[in-house]
Parts: C-alpha cells; structure tokens; sequence
C-alpha cells in the first residue's frame, strides 16, 4: 500500500491510499479521485514529506529505558509524597474511606491497604481512590510482605 497526499482544483488537501503507483495512476486517469469536500475529480498529487528513518534499535532501547527510570522515579516522588503528607490508616482503610466520602468524619487525605474486591466495591459507590504507584511493601512481625497501601482518598461532593 502506498499513501499519497492530493489536491483537487480548489486546492482541497486529502490523503488517498493505493495498492501501487500504477493503481493511481489507473483511477486518477479514469477520473475515479474525488475529493471528499467539494467533490471535483480534476486531483493531482501534492508535494509530500519524505518518510522518515527510525532511530537504531539501540537508541529505542536507551530511551526506553530512560523513560522507565523517569516514570519510576515520578512514581516514588508520588508515593513519598503521600506517605509525608496524609494519614495511614492501614486495613481500615475501606471504612475510612467510606466515613469521609459520607460525610461521617471530617474529610481528610488517607491512605493504606484494601483487597481488590474492596477497591471495586468503594469504586461503585463513587469514593475517589486510586492506587498508590510504588508504594513500599510493608512487612509484618514475622517479615512476611503485606499488602502494599493501595489507595488514597479523598471526598468528592
């Protein structure tokens, strides 16, 4: 397939796409080209902008990898953030959630850990949550890891 940028009479701009130059070349001379705003069948091709290489696979590669480490690093910034300046509140945190999205508790930021069924289930009640990216694992007294804070919240009326 090849794309060919066109132009009608009134100078209308469209782009066309065609088995090969021949198959053009064929429909062009038979007038079967219409463009799509004003529907004249006098078209000829417009100047086009060379394709453009691609960078070698090593430079995909480096600069995915660059982008990875910035998206890690957003991501502790995020969850640092959180854990400076709002209130852990653990496993309670679905019925903390709920309290302040009901208006039950002074709304405040919270975070801490929910079960992805508890997570969908604040969800479909319309409590904002969101989980929280890089969170640490938390361990418990034995050093098993927890569940990672998984949510923050906060009152959306």
């Amino acid at each position: 397939m090849i794309k060919y940028q066109l132009r009608c009479a009134s100078e209308h701009e469209f782009e066309g796409w065609f088995r090969d130059s021949a198959d053009y070349d064929a429909q062009a001379g038979k007038g079967l080209i219409e463009c799509p705003a004003c529907g004249s069948s006098e078209v000829r091709k417009a100047i086009m902008a060379p394709a453009v290489a691609r960078r070698p696979a090593e430079g995909r590669e480096a600069r995915l990898a660059e982008i990875k480490g910035d998206m890690l690093k957003a991501m502790t910034r995020a969850r640092e953030y959180v854990e400076k300046n709002f209130d852990y509140v653990g496993d309670k945190f679905p019925e903390e959630a709920r309290k302040i999205h009901y208006g039950e508790t002074d709304e405040r930021p919270i975070y801490g850990e929910a079960t992805g069924r508890q997570a969908r289930e604040l969800a479909e009640e319309g409590v904002a949550i969101a989980p929280l990216p890089g969170a640490k694992l938390k361990t418990d007294k034995a050093g098993a890891p927890k569940t990672p804070p998984a949510a923050a919240a906060k009152k959306t009326n």
